[in-house]
């Protein structure tokens, strides 16, 4: 199974803030963070850490997908991170729109009684990316001046054309300890979506990431005991070759009561890219966690290459993990690394993945819309995995978000809930509002940006061919038919009642659908990021949009 990850390595979004926002395009100094990305040689197929600068905007401007400097975003009003919507003070509350999904999601109560209670759902949250950097206004915030910016940090993303494409949605200024009040504001939003918890990426033993990754404990328990972290060090930056020094960093933050323990009590530990260290030096920080901690364990690695090292490290482990494939075509392994793990008597944590592009790193896979989305899910559920992954809540230089952004709002969270009621109940929910989800790109596949970006991502071996198409994925309690402009051309399907993907080929200008029903209009959905077959910076993350939300 292809296996790759990111640590290390980051893209950077062109985006565009919430309702007509402007990037700010040529100043940029750095303000307020301190970490820096690049220092890790992380994942698989890296490439050699580049320099840049040159400003731009990603988002929709007033044309067909303008990405000029000072272009403004789409005039449309970003729901805010908890999903109160426009018009709504932004940290207003934990909970979702009335509507907001085809279906209705059961209470965390009931997802976590009985045999739900055993199919656990994480996310993997990744400690550079919070939803704010800064605590300032988001038209001039770290991740806009920086960030979103290829001319940020003194230039030095402007190679690749900034280093992300995408943002958490943008979050007021807030007074006090606004850091964690922000984790909480994510920790409620993952509870309120269904998941159990997060993996938290260990980056490094000090320093801004380290203390955040403390806030995230206390946030959790604050907001919801039944929360749990489970520890993920990250053995692709960790700098460390001593068992000791790991094992004290893992009990430091393994005695918070928020830490993700095993009905026995043991503490669950899931560093990525186990295979990093051998299971002799793995052997020496689990005793130590136990004799000098009194930490019992239970010891769950995430591979990069499962196949490989799976049965050497069976003695010492309860279970296993892969960073997985993020392409629709890569995941028939899938089923095999279930089966070998219960084999062995151990568990196995599905990676569940929406898609992958990554600037920096100058490659990207082909997610088919949601189309990895949703086989990674199935293969979830039919192969009987015992724990789910997403990956990854908010590693934004991946473009691999489930979390919600600027330029996906909520869509990829709210279908993940769809899927993750299956897994953990055991019986798919009964869709009750029809409800439609449109993805795109906005930009063709092929398009060689005309800006100052000298690397331009690939696609990565073994992944789908790259395609052009506008994904219409309707959730419907009947048949209907569902019409769609997609770039001025009009047409309309016949969508059966349930779950039903369709195609269109992608063309300039904006895509949007409706549902029609005995001559009458009912939901609708329009994505506001037009397509251009000209562009100034590379970016092929699918962006996506749902109707259940404004």
């Amino acid at each position: 199974m292809s296996s790759h990850r990111r640590r290390g390595l980051r893209g950077r979004p062109l985006l565009t803030l919430s309702a007509a926002a402007t990037l700010l395009a040529g100043a940029c100094a750095a303000a307020g963070i301190a970490w820096d990305p690049f220092t890790a040689d992380a994942r698989q197929g890296a490439v050699s850490a580049p320099v840049i600068g040159t400003p731009w905007s990603a988002g929709p401007g007033p044309g067909a997908g303008s990405t000029s400097p000072g272009a403004t975003g789409p005039t449309r009003a970003a729901p805010s991170p908890d999903g109160t919507g426009p018009g709504t003070a932004p940290d207003a509350g934990p909970g979702r729109p009335a509507g907001a999904l085809p279906f209705d999601l059961p209470g965390p109560a009931a997802l976590r009684t009985g045999g739900a209670a055993k199919k656990l759902v994480f996310a993997h949250y990744f400690t550079p990316y919070p939803l704010s950097l800064d605590n300032a206004s988001a038209d001039a915030d770290y991740y806009t001046r920086n960030y979103l910016n290829p001319a940020g940090e003194n230039g030095k993303h402007e190679r690749y054309g900034g280093l992300l494409r995408d943002r958490p949605l943008p979050v007021q200024p807030k007074g006090g300890n606004w850091e964690r009040a922000n984790l909480e504001q994510e920790v409620r939003t993952a509870r309120a979506a269904g998941l159990d918890g997060f993996t938290l990426d260990m980056l490094s033993l000090s320093g801004p990431n380290r203390d955040r990754a403390q806030l995230l404990m206390e946030a959790a328990h604050a907001v919801d005991p039944g929360f749990k972290i489970m520890l993920m060090p990250d053995m692709t930056s960790l700098n460390t070759d001593d068992p000791g020094v790991l094992a004290d960093a893992v009990a430091a933050l393994g005695k918070a009561p928020a830490a993700h323990r095993l009905g026995d009590g043991r503490l669950v530990v899931s560093p990525f890219k186990a295979e990093a260290k051998s299971v002799a030096w793995w052997t020496q920080v689990l005793d130590l966690l136990r004799t000098r901690h009194g930490i019992r364990t239970a010891f769950v690695p995430t591979f990069l290459d499962s196949d490989a090292n799976s049965a050497r490290f069976a003695p010492i482990s309860h279970g296993f993990s892969e960073w997985g494939s993020r392409s629709y075509v890569g995941q028939d392994s899938a089923t095999r690394d279930v089966q070998r793990a219960h084999g062995m008597g151990k568990i196995w944590m599905q990676p569940v993945s929406v898609q992958d592009a990554r600037p920096n790193q100058g490659v990207y896979d082909e997610a088919g819309n949601t189309a990895t989305l949703r086989s990674t899910w199935t293969h979830a559920i039919d192969d009987d995995a015992d724990w789910v992954q997403l990956t990854t809540w908010n590693d934004y230089s991946e473009g691999s978000q489930f979390a919600p952004s600027l330029h996906n709002g909520y869509a990829y969270l709210d279908l993940s809930s769809y899927y993750l009621t299956k897994f953990k109940t055991g019986s798919w929910p009964k869709i009750v509002r029809d409800t439609l989800y449109v993805s795109a790109r906005t930009q063709f596949a092929a398009a060689d940006p005309t800006g100052a970006q000298s690397l331009v991502m690939s696609l990565r071996k073994g992944s789908a061919a790259p395609r052009d198409t506008v994904e219409v994925l309707s959730f419907l309690k009947a048949p209907a038919t569902v019409r769609t402009v997609v770039g001025g051309a009009e047409d309309a399907h016949e969508a059966p009642a349930g779950i039903h993907s369709e195609l269109l080929p992608l063309r300039p200008g904006t895509s949007s659908a409706e549902v029609v029903r005995d001559g009458k209009p009912g939901a609708e959905v329009k994505l506001p990021y037009a397509a251009d077959r000209t562009v100034t910076v590379q970016d092929l993350q699918y962006y996506a949009v749902t109707s259940g939300r404004d």
